[in-house]
């Protein structure tokens, strides 16, 4: 017997192994299995495929060495799953095994999944009976400490007390017998010493016991709110395009109920037996929307994101392959590939977000895209939410792909919030912008708080300044791994890299011309909460960017804080623009919307749009209408007009008209090739080779190679080919030219450090 064998290396798809006689029973597709892999390597494998084929192979076919896994870890389409994504997004199997499963599976990881464990007191064999219970108070009615502990542990238990006289009910199997070491000693006052004496008597006994790591819901689960008119009228609409088309994009505007909806579709997914699946964008928002969902679903709801640490998420993959629980899953891009037995709905909620695009490791891919490829592999129906839909979605169901639904007034009919556009060039010229922030601004922003409301502020750069600048020639210290400036963040005093980490202190004076006058140019979050402070100083105030929730508790409590009314004003990047639900936020302010705009790409537009309309629709919720204040140099713009205006189809027939002239997406399909060396000048020359073999075989569709932005990230120079490949044509195909193109520039010796990453569908 022979298997193939997928391993977490990015080379060959599988592997061929014999499997030992004695071993035959135990290896199906699936199982999990040990196996060498070049010289003295260990790998935990996956099984994908069984056969009797001796491979015609020079090389010696090595054993499996063990089966590491008593069952398949995982379930039939996941495989077919991962084989679509290594095709589509032009990647390896080993690389999509390496990303989809949790660590602490495999040997060859340091964070092995490790079971947990704890003590647990009980009654020994004798007093489990509750007739002989009289005799254990009788052992220690002359320790005080010792009958106090006997008492605590038949109340925790909820065992009758033999001493009662009172009647009680027969036990109905609901009855704790048993505690946690731990919990008993901590409830009861009591200590080691205390607890040896009665296992010494043997009134109780310890052992040790495996537990879940996952959290229970300990309250009481509600009936579902009631969906209001409108919302209603949307839900039936969903349904009955459900009945035509998988795929429906609910296009609602901000606080218009949306996740109310989402409850409802979900309970009914739930009826049929059937799992539910709901993406967010962001860890931050999986707080705020777990607590509203607990309290119709329970522990029916599973929570899955990066921050969890590797066993937990073992556990939670562990659950649902065996069925013990969880029936939806709430989770960032990652849930995509949990082993769901038969999922009956994914709900990608906020579905513009570019943050569903995993950018590296590869598989590169679009959870929003493999979500409704997963859908089909299910037979599942897929809802795609948003206020300000991506182009493409919106494109989908204008000409009919994708069914839609409109949800186009807020909640209790709140109207949408007031847009005050702030002219920060006029004011500049007639020196009234004396800091980041525009009289109008500061105005709102103490009628805000003397009314005892809220205040979101968005600047879309963390860290004090984007970089620390030569007041005499002007030069910008730069990072020595990468081609971009160092951010300043002033609370650590030093310069940062934003691409790969690295830190610096700062320069007492300048390395080109002596000057010791260095001055941070721009800003940032860190900035703007300086400001702040000076401008309200007995104001509490919180931050939210990557520098402040580096783990999941912080995101919580940054939230936390805000909801309670514990802050007054919350600082932050695009993490506060998506979808988060605060009831006391009056006024919001967009501190720089030029910057949002002048970014050199193709979706720069409508990024800006989305950007500004998120965090816009924060404002007034609850009956109330919320302020905006929007700061830019240009009022004029249409886009600022569009976003002012709330006019989302004015930006979508703006773009699609560009997007069909350029061929860009949808229209067109985008790859991108990124070639990096540590050699600039062979990188050059092997990108120019590439770009004239792949227009040999592609014409015009390419276009490159050129040099990035940023063109060296960790010591490496980049050159990129941009290919433009129509919606129609063949992947198998275009597979095909690309593995031709990149083995001839591989086969030539001087090449074979290159490395070449294939990004399908670039956000």
């Amino acid at each position: 017997m022979f298997v193939e064998v997928v391993l977490p290396v990015p080379l060959a798809d599988t592997y061929t192994y014999s499997v030992p006689r004695e071993m035959e029973k135990q290896v199906m597709p699936g199982i999990m299995v040990l196996v060498e892999f070049g010289k003295n390597k260990h790998y935990s494998g996956i099984v994908t495929y069984i056969h009797q084929i001796k491979p015609d192979s020079l090389f010696e076919i090595k054993p499996v060495l063990a089966v590491e896994s008593d069952k398949p870890v995982l379930r039939r389409p996941q495989l077919r799953f991962w084989e679509w994504l290594s095709q589509y997004y032009l990647c390896k199997l080993g690389e999509v095994y390496k990303a989809v499963l949790p660590s602490g599976f495999r040997t060859e990881s340091t964070t092995n999944y490790r079971r947990k464990k704890e003590i647990f007191v009980r009654f020994s064999l004798k007093y489990n009976d509750k007739k002989n219970l009289s005799e254990a108070f009788d052992l220690v009615k002359r320790a005080v400490r010792q009958e106090q502990l006997l008492l605590a542990f038949i109340e925790y238990s909820k065992i009758p007390d033999p001493n009662s006289g009172s009647e009680q009910k027969k036990d109905t199997g609901t009855r704790k017998i048993e505690i946690p070491k731990k919990e008993l000693l901590s409830k009861s006052g009591s200590n080691d010493a205390i607890l040896s004496g009665l296992i010494e008597k043997n009134i109780f006994e310890t052992y040790e016991k495996e537990i879940s790591r996952l959290e229970t819901y300990k309250h009481e689960i509600l009936p579902l709110n009631k969906l209001n008119p409108l919302q209603q009228e949307t839900y039936t609409h969903i349904i009955q395009s459900f009945r035509e088309k998988d795929v429906c994009l609910l296009h609602g505007v901000t606080s218009a109920g949306k996740t109310e909806i989402y409850t409802h579709l979900i309970s009914e997914t739930l009826k049929l037996n059937r799992q539910a699946l709901i993406l967010l964008p962001e860890i931050a928002l999986t707080a705020q929307i777990t607590t509203r969902l607990k309290r119709f679903f329970g522990d029916k709801l599973g929570v899955y994101h990066s921050k969890i640490n590797d066993n937990e998420r073992v556990e939670i993959w562990n659950n649902l392959l065996n069925d013990e629980g969880y029936q939806i899953i709430l989770g960032v891009r990652s849930s995509i590939f949990l082993p769901f037995r038969d999922l009956g709905l994914i709900i990608v909620d906020e579905e513009h977000e570019p943050s569903y695009k995993q950018q590296d490791p590869a598989p590169r891919y679009h959870a929003r895209n493999a979500a409704i490829v997963l859908a089909t592999m299910h037979s599942a129906k897929v809802v795609l939410g948003s206020a300000t839909p991506s182009i493409e979605s919106y494109f989908n169901a204008q000409i009919g792909k994708y069914g839609y639904a409109g949800l186009n007034k807020r909640f209790e009919d709140t109207e949408l919030p007031v847009i005050i556009p702030v002219n920060t060039k006029e004011l500049r010229r007639k020196k009234r912008m004396k800091s980041l922030f525009s009289p109008v601004l500061i105005e709102k922003m103490q009628q805000t708080l003397n009314n005892g409301e809220q205040i979101l502020l968005f600047q879309n750069r963390r860290g004090f300044a984007p970089m620390v600048v030569c007041k005499i020639c002007d030069r910008i210290p730069k990072c020595r791994f990468c081609d971009v400036s160092l951010t300043y963040h002033k609370r650590f005093n030093q310069l940062t890299c934003h691409y790969c980490g690295s830190t610096y202190p700062i320069p007492s004076e300048c390395p080109e011309c002596g000057n010791k006058d260095l001055k941070p140019q721009g800003f940032g979050t860190e900035k703007v909460e300086e400001e702040i402070l000076q401008l309200f100083p007995d104001t509490k105030i919180d931050r939210m960017d990557a520098d402040t929730t580096k783990n999941k508790k912080s995101f919580e409590e940054i939230i936390s804080r805000f909801e309670h009314g514990k802050t007054q004003i919350l600082i932050g990047t695009q993490m506060i623009s998506k979808g988060l639900d605060f009831e006391k936020v009056s006024l919001v302010g967009i501190l720089n919307a030029d910057s949002l705009m002048n970014f050199p790409d193709f979706r720069a537009y409508e990024r800006a749009y989305q950007l500004m309309s998120q965090v816009s629709g924060r404002a007034g919720r609850r009956k109330k209408q919320g302020e905006v204040v929007l700061q830019t140099s240009h009022p004029e713009h249409p886009l600022i007009q569009m976003v002012i205006n709330h006019n989302y189809t004015g930006m979508y027939e703006m773009q699609i008209e560009e997007r069909q002239f350029f061929h860009y997406p949808p229209f067109y399909r985008l790859i991108n090739i990124n070639l990096k060396h540590k050699n600039e000048e062979l990188l050059k020359t092997i990108a120019s080779e590439y770009g004239h073999l792949l227009r040999e075989a592609l014409g015009n569709r390419v276009m490159g190679p050129d040099r990035p932005p940023v063109s060296r990230i960790q010591s490496f120079h980049i050159q990129k080919i941009l290919l433009k490949i129509e919606i129609s044509a063949s992947l198998n195909t275009l597979h095909e030219i690309l593995e031709n193109v990149r083995s001839q520039i591989l086969s030539n010796v001087q090449y074979k450090h290159v490395i070449v990453q294939y990004d399908v569908d670039p956000v």
